[in-house]
């Protein structure tokens, strides 16, 4: 059953992923018996879903609304926002519009997942607004750090929301318009029933800075340098790969790229008329026989991701490029909290190199592409919300936000969570219901639940290890034949003493069996089970997997 019906003159707000964490955005607004859907993103697994990459947002709800979904539009780019578009439409199936920036990349995404010919991809005119459903849908061009970042005004029968999406002031800015722009006063000047708005630098007081100034900032620091260059940064930064491709050609330096997600990046920037004045590029596998000082490396994995370029490369296991002592490594972006323990361990392996590392706390090489409260405020001044509703940002962004835009006059806030079906009127904010939520995990090839068992089974064998029994029974129920174990991962593993003490705890565990359980497989692996995992907690303090090879010879066994 639909949750609203087509005379439903309600306005709702839906986040099912974003509010209360950053990464995995996917927000919902509801009107008239249809549904928009704004951003569909992805996030990084942590160590507690071991072989797992990428978590997205599970869109359980907006599956079973998919007849009432009018549409996917895409704000920007960054992979938290579109990373999860090929992994999660055919749980929803919709048009999808985006600016040819975005468009671009995610075109990319699909024709690597062979839905090129399913996905109705449309490349929006960011002038021209969108007619979806009951919501009249207009990109606002906004400054951030990558090319073609927007907000959206969505306009409804009750009101507009203004959807900020990610943004900052920079008047300099080096890729696209302005920002301040003043289609933001214009707004204010309609009414904006809501602001939407990203929360992730709402602790900094100060604005975050113009792009213009890192350039200035890179050239003199690399002009200092000897030796060879790296610089690693965010690859979807256009406007920093561009800044890059100018340091090159002002220190006299030939430019490499390395890592795919950069090499798209670029591939999509010039096929939508961006980095037109890019330096020629010299391919990796020539790079190291290039002179010291005549190079500089543009590189991924500057949130220390283990399979990126620059680990590699100080693991020196890059097939093509390795640095020498007194070579320089700049880190040209933020460390996004929870990286620290890995990039610190990154930091520290070149250290022991001797190798130069340059980061945000060394030098002027990184500006935020998020509004600190000196930016909210003139947000707020110019387009006059009624209504303020805080998303992109853990629970204490959202809380800082919400206090800090009633301190700027805003009458009704809310702080949402994943889930929070909330009603928006020119009465106020109210949850009035909600949304199943949770995460997906791509494992392998697969998206499955977070809960799924092969990823709780991998998380016990890394931390406790695995056991492995295999029992062979006679007809009668009696072992045929003295068990075999296979251990892994468990302390005293290759002791035979241990070795011979399962054993024994095993056999006893089956012969108290009485003779009908010896029947059953599953009363079988339940004793295996639990004969071993008590015997390890005593031995080793290890509650390890167990799993059982039951075999039963029978009849026609006997009479050969």
């Amino acid at each position: 059953m639909a949750y609203m019906k087509p005379d439903d003159q309600r306005l709702l707000f839906l986040p099912i992923g974003g509010s209360g964490e950053i990464g995995m955005n996917l927000n919902l607004y509801g009107h008239r018996g249809k549904w928009l859907m704004v951003d569909c993103g992805m996030s990084f697994a942590d160590d507690y879903l071991p072989g797992v990459d990428l978590i997205f947002p599970d869109p359980e709800f907006i599956e079973d609304e998919q007849d009432a979904l009018v549409g996917l539009v895409l704000t920007h780019g960054h992979e938290d926002h579109i990373g999860a578009v090929p992994h999660l439409w055919r749980r929803f199936r919709c048009p999808v519009y985006a600016t040819p920036f975005t468009a671009e990349l995610v075109a990319d995404k699909l024709k690597e997942a062979g839905l090129s010919d399913e996905v109705e991809l449309h490349v929006v005119d960011a002038l021209q607004p969108l007619e979806l459903g009951p919501f009249k849908v207009q990109y606002v061009p906004l400054a951030h750090s990558i090319a073609e970042g927007h907000g959206l005004a969505i306009e409804t029968s009750k009101g507009t929301i203004f959807h900020t999406g990610d943004w900052k002031l920079d008047d300099k800015p080096l890729i696209g318009p302005a920002c301040p722009s003043p289609v933001l006063s214009e707004l204010g000047e309609k009414g904006v029933l809501a602001l939407v708005g990203d929360s992730t630098n709402v602790f900094n007081a100060s604005e975050s800075g113009s792009e213009a100034a890192v350039r200035e900032s890179l050239k003199e620091l690399v002009a200092g340098m000897k030796n060879r260059v790296v610089i690693t940064t965010f690859a979807s930064n256009v406007a920093r790969l561009e800044t890059i491709g100018e340091v090159a050609k002002a220190s006299g330096r030939r430019l490499v790229l390395l890592g795919r997600s950069m090499e798209r990046v670029v591939k999509a920037a010039k096929a939508t008329g961006y980095l037109q004045d890019f330096p020629p590029l010299v391919d990796e596998e020539d790079a190291d026989y290039l002179p010291r000082d005549e190079v500089l490396i543009a590189c991924t994995g500057c949130q220390g991701e283990p399979r990126a370029a620059i680990a590699r490369i100080a693991r020196d296991d890059h097939k093509h490029l390795q640095l020498s002592p007194e070579d320089n490594v700049i880190f040209s972006s933020k460390i996004i909290p929870g990286n620290e323990l890995v990039l610190g361990q990154l930091f520290n392996t070149l250290a022991i190199k001797h190798i130069n590392v340059v980061t945000e706390k060394d030098a002027f090489v990184h500006v935020s592409g998020h509004p600190g409260r000196a930016e909210l405020k003139k947000m707020y001044e110019w387009t006059k919300p009624l209504c303020a509703i805080p998303v992109h940002g853990e629970a204490r962004h959202l809380q800082r936000h919400a206090a800090y835009a009633r301190e700027l006059g805003i009458k009704h806030t809310i702080v949402p969570k994943n889930g929070d079906i909330i009603q928006i009127s020119d009465k106020g904010l109210k949850v009035i219901g909600d949304a199943p939520v949770g995460r997906l995990a791509l494992d392998g090839s697969e998206v499955v639940t977070v809960a799924d068992e092969a990823i709780a089974d991998r998380r016990r064998v890394a931390l406790s290890g695995f056991v492995t029994v295999s029992v062979v029974f006679d007809r009668d129920g009696s072992l045929a034949a003295e068990p075999l174990l296979a251990i892994l991962g468990v302390p005293r593993q290759d002791d035979d003493e241990f070795y011979d003490g399962m054993l024994d705890a095993l056999e006893d565990g089956i012969e108290r069996m009485p003779k009908p359980a010896k029947q059953s497989d599953t009363m079988v692996e339940e004793v295996i089970r639990i004969a071993v995992r008590r015997y390890c907690r005593r031995e080793v303090g290890k509650n390890p997997g167990v799993a059982s090879l039951i075999n039963r010879r029978s009849e026609l066994e006997f009479k050969k």
